[in-house]
């Protein structure tokens, strides 16, 4: 057969490979779109909101940098007092929504009774814009130890913090140790990472702060944030696809799901999220995980995640030998929403573990008196 020949049956065939491809794309894009629109729809029919129920009592605190930080309060079931206050902490991208499953199952919880505070972290959800250079991991930090002194002054505390959040309750370890001695009594972990996030999953293919790709869309985010947002929205089917993907480890999720996260994501602007890249890149915290020793702890992650390997979670286990480690399987980086059920009673347990570690320290105050 000649060149010709061989060049025309193999453009022939490349033109129809390309078809397909477009074609499978094009089909993929339609299937995605009336799947987003069906969402929508049951939304608006019914009702309540993901992740805002039961309501709270909304407030915001005043960070040390006077930035305003908006939290929400949920008291302890039917006016009791409660034992413990939990404190949730989301993680990158995300909001207090991230809580939905959490937030419901502890406002009915007989036992141990809680007082919940959620909030959103800087630049995040509903709080204010903070400067750049503000936007770091010790800062976050300092905001939920702002957060606590303000609306938990007194009383045993249990962190909750994912991904992120993780990372912030460490950097407040860090930053006041005494606190683990003293009033918190309960450290949960979930799919978060003690350091060295550059080298794996997402971080080091998207989010390292070395990578020029992002850098270029920080920088036109801050120059011409209505082009990037623009562009953003043209793009949503194909991010809300990423996002099950990178969110789930598994692929027939509930699409609602996929939709809490994509609004927590979309409800963020892009130069927002990447004033916060250096700071989740250069994260390096596993000296401060001592200082969690004097509390209960469980760490939780699935096996699948692929933004923050189970591995990290292993590690911070490894310094933590009394650590409760729950692994879940087949679970993405949200286990919290994916498979709540397991986590809430890993959770629970955690409470009641705290509860008697709480009574404990009690008792042993009263015999010094």
């Amino acid at each position: 057969m000649s060149r010709r020949v061989w060049g025309t049956v193999a453009g022939a065939a490349g033109a129809a490979v390309t078809g397909a491809a477009v074609g499978a794309a094009a089909r993929k894009h339609s299937q995605i779109a009336a799947e987003r629109r069906r969402l929508a729809t049951e939304l608006i029919t019914g009702g309540d909101a993901p992740g805002t129920r039961p309501p709270g009592e909304p407030s915001s605190i005043t960070a040390d940098d006077g930035i305003r930080i908006a939290c929400e309060e949920l008291p302890a079931p039917d006016g009791r007092r409660p034992l413990l206050t939990v404190v949730f902490v989301h993680g990158f991208a995300l909001d207090r929504r991230t809580w939905h499953f959490q937030r419901g199952m502890l406002a009915d919880l007989d036992e141990p009774p809680v007082r919940q505070v959620l909030y959103d972290q800087r630049s995040h959800g509903r709080s204010e814009r903070a400067p750049r250079e503000s936007c770091t991991i010790e800062q976050l930090g300092r905001d939920l130890d702002a957060v606590i002194r303000t609306l938990a002054p007194e009383g045993p505390l249990v962190l909750v913090g994912h991904s992120m959040g993780g990372m912030t309750i460490m950097a407040l370890a860090e930053h006041r140790p005494e606190l683990f001695t003293e009033r918190v009594v309960g450290v949960a972990l979930v799919a978060t990472s003690a350091g060295d996030v550059l080298n794996v999953g997402l971080q080091g293919a998207l989010l390292s702060h070395r990578n020029p790709l992002l850098r270029g869309v920080g920088l036109l985010a801050r120059m011409q944030p209505k082009l990037v947002e623009a562009v953003r929205r043209g793009l949503g089917d194909i991010i809300w696809s990423i996002t099950r993907s990178y969110a789930y480890g598994d692929r027939k999720i509930d699409g609602r799901l996929v939709d809490l996260v994509d609004t927590m994501i979309s409800a963020n602007a892009v130069d927002a999220l990447t004033d916060f890249v250096d700071a989740v890149g250069t994260h390096d915290r596993v000296a401060a995980l001592p200082a969690l020793a004097h509390c209960e702890v469980l760490v939780v992650a699935g096996d699948a995640d692929r933004v923050i390997p189970f591995s990290h979670s292993e590690v911070i286990s490894a310094e933590l030998p009394e650590a409760e480690l729950v692994r879940v399987n087949g679970v993405g980086h949200m286990p919290m929403l994916e498979r709540p059920a397991e986590v809430n009673d890993a959770l629970v347990d955690l409470l009641l573990r705290s509860t008697r570690r709480t009574r404990s320290i009690v008792r042993r105050w009263r015999k010094r008196a």
